[in-house]
Protein backbone atom coordinates (compact mmCIF):
# COMPACT_ATOMS: atom_id res chain seq x y z
CA UNK A 1 0.00 0.00 0.00
CA UNK A 2 1.19 3.49 -0.81
CA UNK A 3 -0.37 6.71 0.41
CA UNK A 4 0.78 10.31 0.93
CA UNK A 5 -0.51 13.35 2.77
CA UNK A 6 0.53 16.92 3.54
CA UNK A 7 -0.90 19.29 6.09
CA UNK A 8 0.12 22.80 7.17
CA UNK A 9 -0.93 24.51 10.37
CA UNK A 10 -0.11 27.49 12.55
CA UNK A 11 2.53 27.14 15.26
CA UNK A 12 0.08 27.35 18.13
CA UNK A 13 0.08 24.83 20.96
CA UNK A 14 -3.45 23.59 20.20
CA UNK A 15 -2.17 22.19 16.91
CA UNK A 16 0.16 19.71 18.62
CA UNK A 17 -2.82 17.47 19.44
CA UNK A 18 -4.21 18.10 15.95
CA UNK A 19 -0.97 16.75 14.43
CA UNK A 20 -1.08 13.68 16.71
CA UNK A 21 -4.63 12.90 15.65
CA UNK A 22 -3.92 13.42 11.95
CA UNK A 23 -0.92 11.09 11.97
CA UNK A 24 -2.81 8.48 13.99
CA UNK A 25 -5.68 8.51 11.48
CA UNK A 26 -3.27 8.34 8.55
CA UNK A 27 -1.45 5.35 10.07
CA UNK A 28 -4.57 3.28 10.84
CA UNK A 29 -4.74 1.40 7.51
CA UNK A 30 -1.48 -0.34 8.49
CA UNK A 31 -3.21 -1.72 11.59
CA UNK A 32 -0.44 -0.66 13.98
CA UNK A 33 -0.13 -2.12 17.44
CA UNK A 34 -1.04 0.17 20.33
CA UNK A 35 2.67 0.54 21.04
CA UNK A 36 3.54 1.43 17.44
CA UNK A 37 0.72 3.96 17.28
CA UNK A 38 1.83 5.52 20.55
CA UNK A 39 5.47 5.68 19.37
CA UNK A 40 4.56 7.50 16.16
CA UNK A 41 2.16 9.90 17.89
CA UNK A 42 4.76 10.71 20.55
CA UNK A 43 7.52 11.35 17.99
CA UNK A 44 5.23 13.63 15.96
CA UNK A 45 4.17 15.43 19.12
CA UNK A 46 7.79 16.10 20.10
CA UNK A 47 8.77 17.33 16.63
CA UNK A 48 5.72 19.60 16.33
CA UNK A 49 6.22 20.96 19.85
CA UNK A 50 9.85 21.77 18.97
CA UNK A 51 8.67 23.73 15.92
CA UNK A 52 6.08 25.61 17.95
CA UNK A 53 8.21 26.40 21.00
CA UNK A 54 11.69 26.74 19.51
CA UNK A 55 11.10 27.42 15.82
CA UNK A 56 8.75 30.34 16.39
CA UNK A 57 9.45 31.56 19.94
CA UNK A 58 8.11 35.08 19.46
CA UNK A 59 5.71 34.74 16.55
CA UNK A 60 3.26 32.41 14.88
CA UNK A 61 4.56 30.66 11.79
CA UNK A 62 3.71 27.68 9.66
CA UNK A 63 4.48 24.07 10.54
CA UNK A 64 4.30 21.47 7.79
CA UNK A 65 3.75 17.75 8.29
CA UNK A 66 4.00 15.32 5.42
CA UNK A 67 3.74 11.57 5.65
CA UNK A 68 4.04 8.69 3.26
CA UNK A 69 3.19 5.05 3.72
CA UNK A 70 5.22 2.68 1.59
CA UNK A 71 4.56 -0.96 2.30
CA UNK A 72 4.82 -1.38 6.07
CA UNK A 73 6.87 1.77 6.65
CA UNK A 74 5.75 5.28 7.51
CA UNK A 75 7.95 8.22 6.60
CA UNK A 76 7.10 11.50 8.34
CA UNK A 77 8.63 14.95 7.86
CA UNK A 78 7.92 17.85 10.22
CA UNK A 79 9.33 21.16 9.04
CA UNK A 80 9.23 24.84 9.83
CA UNK A 81 10.81 28.02 8.51
CA UNK A 82 11.53 29.36 11.98
CA UNK A 83 14.70 30.47 13.71
CA UNK A 84 16.57 27.20 13.13
CA UNK A 85 19.14 25.62 15.40
CA UNK A 86 22.52 27.32 15.72
CA UNK A 87 24.35 24.28 17.14
CA UNK A 88 22.63 21.12 15.94
CA UNK A 89 25.21 18.77 17.46
CA UNK A 90 24.58 20.21 20.91
CA UNK A 91 20.80 20.35 20.41
CA UNK A 92 20.73 16.61 19.70
CA UNK A 93 22.33 15.79 23.06
CA UNK A 94 20.01 14.58 25.84
CA UNK A 95 18.95 17.28 28.33
CA UNK A 96 20.06 20.20 26.14
CA UNK A 97 17.46 22.96 25.99
CA UNK A 98 17.58 26.44 24.61
CA UNK A 99 14.68 27.41 26.90
CA UNK A 100 15.69 26.43 30.47
CA UNK A 101 13.62 29.33 31.79
CA UNK A 102 10.49 27.46 30.69
CA UNK A 103 11.38 24.23 32.48
CA UNK A 104 12.01 22.34 29.24
CA UNK A 105 13.63 18.93 29.75
CA UNK A 106 15.74 18.89 26.60
CA UNK A 107 14.62 15.35 25.75
CA UNK A 108 12.60 15.98 22.57
CA UNK A 109 15.11 14.69 20.03
CA UNK A 110 16.12 11.83 22.34
CA UNK A 111 12.47 10.74 22.60
CA UNK A 112 12.02 10.96 18.82
CA UNK A 113 15.13 8.82 18.26
CA UNK A 114 13.93 6.28 20.83
CA UNK A 115 10.54 5.75 19.21
CA UNK A 116 11.44 5.90 15.51
CA UNK A 117 13.71 3.60 13.48
CA UNK A 118 15.47 6.41 11.59
CA UNK A 119 15.72 10.12 12.39
CA UNK A 120 17.52 12.90 10.54
CA UNK A 121 17.49 16.52 11.66
CA UNK A 122 18.49 19.29 9.29
CA UNK A 123 18.56 22.87 10.48
CA UNK A 124 20.00 26.20 9.52
CA UNK A 125 19.84 29.39 11.58
CA UNK A 126 17.13 31.76 10.35
CA UNK A 127 15.96 29.25 7.73
CA UNK A 128 14.19 26.57 9.78
CA UNK A 129 14.35 22.94 10.78
CA UNK A 130 13.37 19.63 9.20
CA UNK A 131 12.83 16.47 11.26
CA UNK A 132 12.73 13.43 8.97
CA UNK A 133 11.57 10.18 10.61
CA UNK A 134 10.84 6.60 9.54
CA UNK A 135 9.31 3.65 11.32
CA UNK A 136 8.47 0.13 10.23
CA UNK A 137 5.00 -0.91 11.35
CA UNK A 138 4.11 -4.55 12.02
CA UNK A 139 7.78 -5.43 11.45
CA UNK A 140 7.83 -8.01 14.25
CA UNK A 141 4.47 -9.63 13.61
CA UNK A 142 3.95 -12.80 11.59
Amino acid sequence: MENKMNVKFDSVSENESFARNVIASFLMPLNPSVSELSDVKTAVSEAVTNSIVHGYPDTIGEVCMSAEIDGDEIHIVISDKGVGISNLEEALKPFFTSRPDEERSGMGFTIIKTFMDEVKVISEPNRGTIVDMKKAVNANRP
